[in-house]
């Protein structure tokens, strides 16, 4: 009969057994919540992966889609200016659009902004064009175009990567 003998000291240590063992339970749910959470949001390394490539690819885009960059690229090969206003028109836009499923990765705004620069600069470059004489050249455009960008201050590109500098560095600590 002395094993259905309980002591205080046993009842003590199957309450720490049973606390222990309840505990452990609950971080085990915690961390699976947390998991949860984070595969449902969108901050699973998965998801911070292609948030960050996004800001990358929309980073390029903005350093592409600048004035300056854009006639950077243009070749000077004496055509008329209506070749080369076409041509940065296209650039701008299939570039753009090539770069569309990004904005599932940044915020509205973020998107918006990118958004805004290529329809700004699609103006600048019109209203430009629009200005030169008929028989103007691509470089006559080029010219043009350089010059306004720096005497106006017009590069939206720098206050775009800005914001996206901006929202990469925000994704990176709440993940």
């Amino acid at each position: 009969m002395q094993w259905l003998e309980i002591n205080l000291q046993d009842i003590q240590a199957a309450i720490s057994f049973v606390s222990m063992i309840a505990f452990l339970w609950l971080l085990i749910e915690f961390k699976g919540m947390k998991d949860a959470i984070k595969e449902k949001t969108g901050i699973s390394n998965e998801g911070l992966r292609l948030k960050m490539q996004a800001y990358e690819r929309m980073s390029l885009y903005a350093e592409r889609a600048g004035l300056k960059n854009l006639v950077g690229r243009l070749p000077l090969t004496g055509e008329p200016a209506l070749v080369a206003h076409e041509r940065m028109v296209t650039e701008l836009r299939s570039e753009y659009e090539y770069n569309i499923s990004q904005q599932v990765y940044v915020s509205p705004e973020v998107w918006n902004a990118v958004t805004k620069l290529r329809d700004q600069n699609i103006y600048i470059i019109n209203q430009l064009y629009a200005g030169l004489p008929q028989n103007a050249s691509d470089a006559d455009l080029g010219k043009r175009i350089l010059e306004y960008s720096l005497n106006h201050n017009a590069e939206l590109n720098n206050i775009v990567l800005d914001a996206l500098q901006f929202e990469a560095k925000q994704t990176l600590k709440t993940a």
